[in-house]
């Protein structure tokens, strides 16, 4: 068991280094658009082109496609059968080529109605914009289908720092548009971008596929039992991910019904409250998922109840300080990473009054993040589904209902409140699944937790008293972020937080190795 857990550990590690990198690439990103298009209606229409094809993206290769790939694959690697997992994983490369070529052509037909159908609320010239940018940007469902498919085959492997990779060559490509291309095509040099983004994720993917011995085979995989399973865990992951999508095509329509500026602020705010969720929580999610599989391959249930409950303990620890962080510190944050050019003081505030509404989400993601991770494991795509639907169909509710009064500040909240009834949904289910989640322990953890996160955010509360007035937004994001964070590890120390003595106990070792090896410079 401490074995396994070692592994996810350091997979983990990895996989959070490169998601630093990467989210770090994707905030510089964010920063340079921010100052060249601020929250333009322009910018307006490039998000809302790029819906079409992520929604093609998500529907046929996205999450739902690994989450369904990884577990069937485990099951082959676990019992030595590598040659049916490359006819099963050329099957599945097959199909979702042909699939995403096939809507994509369709949606490059219909581009026109679907961006009137998007924002019914922007003018002629703005809804042609977005149809212009859709058709550009239609072929990187077809791409990041096939690196979808390529990044499960690794991850069920146990490879996964070209799949983390990956992104960091999407967003540097993105960045190049942004830098090179923007300033004389306006936002289709962000399209293009994405384009030249979408390939190298794939490209990069390639080395790791040939080391493992990767072999193509021209099937559809009809006569194959993996690619059956395959498909019966992909549906209900698909109609799930279609109610997603449908939510986010709510939002982008009743932003553009707002005064001009809201969808571009509306989506900085969401990117600025994934961005420590990206980090941490993914990475664990990422590194789990396989463990997690192949521990349901192996039937051994109480080692995957101890492991997912250590997978929530270390997410709490990481979600709930992030989280109060993000809230406290959202306006010096926001105008330290995105102010200057056309992003002005204005549409800080504008951002600013969405994101305090969706960080109180952010743990909720997190868990819901390693939870359904553990429902595909177990082959159980329903739950997560209809819990998913049911949410999604909350959200819809609120999002109507607080738009008038709140603007989007109400999208916003609509979304926490909902994805934190998905939390406690999931956390029930899984409890029955597995008949308990060491239900004590996590609570005992999560308590302490939350009593460091409090202390922190008085810190935090002192620090914006004395520095938020006259000291630059850098100074008091730069001297929340060292006190807050030096208040939390303090903290969670005395609160005897497992994970952070953990890593004390690790450095500890560590340099007590160093002083016992021979030759160092304590024994010279």
């Amino acid at each position: 068991m401490s074995s396994r857990l070692a592994r996810i550990a350091q997979a983990a590690t990895l996989v959070m280094a490169a998601y630093v990198v990467s989210r770090v690439l994707g905030l510089a990103r964010e920063m340079i658009v921010a100052r060249q298009f601020g929250t333009s209606a322009e910018l307006g229409a490039y998000l809302a082109a790029f819906r079409v094809p992520d929604l093609i993206f998500q529907l046929l290769a996205g999450g739902a496609l690994g989450s369904s790939l990884i577990p069937v694959l485990s099951e082959y690697l676990a019992h030595g059968q590598h040659r049916e997992g490359w006819r099963l994983a050329s099957a599945i490369y097959n199909l979702v080529g042909f699939l995403t070529t096939g809507f994509a052509l369709l949606a490059f037909a219909g581009a026109r109605p679907l961006a009137q159908v998007l924002v019914p609320g922007y003018s002629p010239e703005l809804q042609a914009l977005t149809s212009q940018l859709m058709r550009l940007m239609l072929v990187t469902p077809i791409i990041f289908g096939l690196s979808g498919v390529s990044m499960a085959v690794l991850n069920a492997h146990q490879h996964f720092l070209l799949p983390a990779i990956a992104p960091i060559l999407y967003n540097l490509a993105i960045i190049a548009g942004a830098v090179w291309l923007a300033p004389q095509m306006g936002v289709h040099g962000l399209a293009i971008g994405v384009v030249v983004g979408s390939g190298l994720h794939l490209l990069v993917q390639l080395p790791g596929l040939l080391r493992r011995g990767w072999r193509w085979f021209p099937t559809w995989g009809r006569h194959l039992p993996g690619v059956r399973q395959v498909i019966r865990l992909l549906l209900p992951r698909v109609l799930g991910l279609a109610v997603v999508q449908i939510n986010f095509i709510v939002s982008t329509r009743l932003a553009s019904r707002l005064e001009p500026g809201s969808l571009p602020a509306l989506n900085y705010a969401f990117l600025l409250m994934m961005l420590p969720q990206g980090v941490f929580a993914m990475a664990l999610a990422t590194a789990a998922f396989p463990a997690f599989s192949d521990l349901v391959a192996r039937q051994q249930i109480p080692e995957l109840r101890h492991t997912l409950m250590v997978m929530l303990r270390a997410t709490l620890f990481l979600a709930l300080p992030a989280a109060a962080g993000l809230y406290i510190l959202r306006n010096p944050v926001i105008a330290v990473l995105l102010e200057g050019g056309r992003f002005t003081d204005a549409s800080t505030k504008a951002v600013a009054w969405a994101l305090q509404f969706y960080v109180l989400g952010l743990p909720a993601y997190a868990i819901v993040e390693i939870l359904s991770r553990a429902f595909y494991a177990l082959h159980d795509t329903r739950t997560p589904v209809l819990v998913g639907a049911a949410t999604v169909a909350l959200n819809i509710a609120l999002s109507l209902a607080l738009l008038g009064s709140m603007g989007i500040g109400g999208l916003a909240l609509a979304n926490a409140v909902a994805v934190n009834v998905e939390m406690v949904w999931l956390l029930w289910f899984m409890h029955k699944w597995l008949d308990g989640l060491e239900g004590d322990r996590l609570l005992s953890a999560t308590l302490r937790v939350v009593g460091a996160t409090a202390a922190m955010a008085v810190a935090l509360y002192s620090v914006m008293r004395v520095m938020g007035g006259g000291y630059p937004g850098w100074l008091v994001a730069a001297a929340g972020g060292i006190i807050g964070g030096g208040v939390f590890v303090a903290s969670a120390w005395i609160c005897q937080v497992s994970e952070v003595r953990a890593v004390g106990n690790w450095l500890a070792g560590r340099l007590l190795s160093r002083r016992q090896r021979p030759g160092s410079a304590a024994q010279r």
